[in-house]
């Protein structure tokens, strides 16, 4: 909102595991007039009720929503790319499954050839390498650091 000067009309991608992050974004994207695209591994995607209740948001609100596993097709025309951990806590025994599957996911410079002229990009934080690529992260389009100072003033 503060780089965009308000949410109406966006659209946002996840790339990524279907945590809690994401699914935050999901039960709230539509009410805000966002739009949705998200691309998960087979076998990582967000919780069933969750999505159930975000498509129904998106019928509601007048906003698309996308689930695939492609990350290219999800990119295609995002104002926003997110990304968060494919690794979180309780899951670092699943750490060389987890890499194994989400192979092709980590953002870089060629999945935003397709999002929209304005993209930016944004991750919570802490972020590893095969998330996103040191060309994304470090980019001018990078306002992760905006948010970790956002999220900072909001606890």
């Amino acid at each position: 909102q503060e780089h965009y000067g308000g949410l109406q009309g966006l659209t946002i991608t996840w790339i990524g595991d279907g945590n809690n992050v994401l699914q935050s974004f999901m039960t709230s994207a539509a009410k805000l007039g966002i739009h949705l695209r998200i691309a998960t591994p087979r076998g990582f995607e967000p919780d069933l009720r969750i999505t159930k209740i975000t498509e129904q948001n998106s019928k509601e609100y007048g906003t698309k929503l996308l689930l695939t596993t492609d990350p290219l097709e999800a990119a295609d025309s995002a104002n926003v790319l997110v990304t968060d951990t494919w690794i979180s806590m309780g899951q670092e025994e699943e750490k060389k499954e987890r890499l194994k599957a989400f192979q092709g996911y980590q953002i870089t410079m060629q999945t935003a050839k397709s999002a929209a002229s304005n993209w930016t990009f944004l991750h919570c934080l802490p972020r590893k390498p095969e998330e996103v690529d040191d060309e994304v992260f470090y980019s001018p389009r990078s306002l992760v650091f905006q948010e970790a100072e956002n999220r900072k003033w909001t606890i």
